[in-house]
């Protein structure tokens, strides 16, 4: 049965060094929430550590794969739905490159994966990871098609061979990386072992059944490799919904340690059920094709589940100018929920007229919603129109309100005196008419 914070409490050392980067009892309540590693404490006992390893390790193991300093973690997960408290790593997005492919075309398809990049609410988003498989079965052929892609892209990598030998020559070609190595099954399992342990590298294991899933995990972890990613050979969305969820109900709700690693999940070119997998619960999604739509679809998905239920996407709270405004500018003013944010500077910036969008602080929520929760009201507005010195920018002294608080327009008339309020339109698409009639 896991500890709580307090009984975890007492059987560390209590020195408060702060070595961990916390005081002991910080830690010990980290370590109950399954959030930190009791090997961060350096003074912790033999016997206490003994006590402690239920405790001191996540349900799901947290697993790296790296690059050129790039970085891509899976795991650590703690719950089951994101408003029970929030998803901590994301799922990494991979595209498969098989090496029975020309050269050129592996470069060109390379170049294009790691290019690829996008902008979503003032977040970067890009793809995570190459696939690299040993389609040919020819090991000539893989290390050129790795040699390749390490020549256009230093993006981290999934090596896949059905041979460990090939794993094995494919690694010592690579410095500073260390990529996942898949996939072992019980019939390749020491010689895969043995090459994950002499390079440090994670390990996918793949079998059909549940419990043969678990033997190879416990035998792969008495070899030596400890960080694990898991295929249950499923490929469907009934069967992968099933069988992703059971394993993280093992993982998380009875702690079953042999099945407590990430998976990985391969839906082909079925953007759907990359989706699903995504959200219910794979670590690594192995696309068989790249798409720029597509990629851009899973990676929107994907940012909006794994963002924090608790802390929406926001903006900075200032003084934004948008085409060049001046004196004579009007200045409008919205919240600072990311979403409200672009849409509406997106508008400004495509009427072509100038303005100064002034973004008062609302704890990140939209305008209505602000509204409602006493987070956006005349009195906020007025302290965002006096901290950011708007008078300085704009002597005119005219401020737009959203259409959606036409009810405040009195209150921030009070607030501001001298200054002409309006209240603009309710949509933000809009407001290029708006501000075309009233520039």
């Amino acid at each position: 049965m896991a500890l709580t914070g307090l009984q975890i409490y007492k059987l560390l050392p209590q020195t408060n060094c702060k070595e961990c980067g916390m005081t002991c009892l910080a830690f010990a309540m980290k370590l109950a929430a399954k959030q930190a590693d009791l090997a961060a404490c350096p003074y912790v006992s033999a016997a206490s550590k003994e006590q402690l390893d239920a405790a001191s390790q996540p349900p799901i193991r947290l697993v790296t794969i790296a690059s050129d300093g790039q970085k891509v973690q899976v795991g650590n997960e703690i719950v089951l739905f994101r408003h029970e408290k929030t998803f901590y790593h994301p799922t990494a997005l991979v595209v498969r490159i098989r090496d029975d492919q020309p050269l050129d075309e592996i470069r060109a398809l390379a170049q294009r994966i790691a290019d690829f990049h996008v902008e979503y609410v003032g977040i970067k988003l890009h793809l995570d990871g190459i696939a690299l498989e040993n389609t040919s079965g020819d090991e000539t052929k893989f290390l050129a098609a790795l040699e390749a892609v390490r020549g256009v892209t230093q993006i981290p990598l999934i090596l896949n061979s059905s041979n460990a030998q090939t794993l094995e020559h494919a690694l010592g070609k690579l410095q500073d990386t260390v990529p996942l190595l898949y996939g072992a099954d019980e019939t390749n399992l020491d010689a895969f072992a043995a090459v994950a342990k002499k390079f440090n590298a994670p390990l996918a294991l793949r079998a059909k059944d549940l419990n043969a899933l678990a033997a190879l995990a416990d035998k792969a972890k008495a070899a030596g490799v400890n960080d694990l990613v898991l295929d249950p050979l499923v490929r469907g969305y009934a069967d992968s919904l099933q069988t992703f969820t059971q394993l993280r109900r093992l993982a998380i709700k009875k702690n079953f340690r042999a099945l407590g690693y990430p998976l990985i999940a391969f839906p082909g070119n079925d953007v759907a059920l990359a989706g699903q997998q995504i959200a219910k619960y794979a670590g690594f999604v192995v696309l068989d094709t790249f798409s720029e739509a597509s990629a851009y679809a899973l990676l929107v998905l994907r940012q909006n589940l794994y963002t924090d239920p608790q802390k929406p996407i926001q903006v900075q709270p200032g003084l934004y100018p948008i085409n060049n405004p001046d004196g004579e500018s009007p200045v409008l003013v919205t919240t600072n929920f990311s979403i409200t944010y672009f849409s509406v500077a997106n508008e400004v910036e495509g009427s072509g007229h100038p303005a100064w969008l002034l973004i008062a602080d609302a704890d990140g929520m939209s305008v209505l919603t602000a509204w409602a929760a006493g987070k956006f009201d005349a009195d906020r507005i007025a302290k965002a129109v006096k901290v950011t010195n708007v008078e300085q920018q704009s002597p005119r002294k005219r401020i737009v309100l959203p259409g959606q608080v036409a009810v405040l327009l009195g209150e921030v008339e009070e607030s501001l005196q001298g200054w002409q309020v309006e209240v603009g339109p309710r949509e933000a698409v809009d407001i290029p008419a708006f501000l075309k009639l009233k520039p």
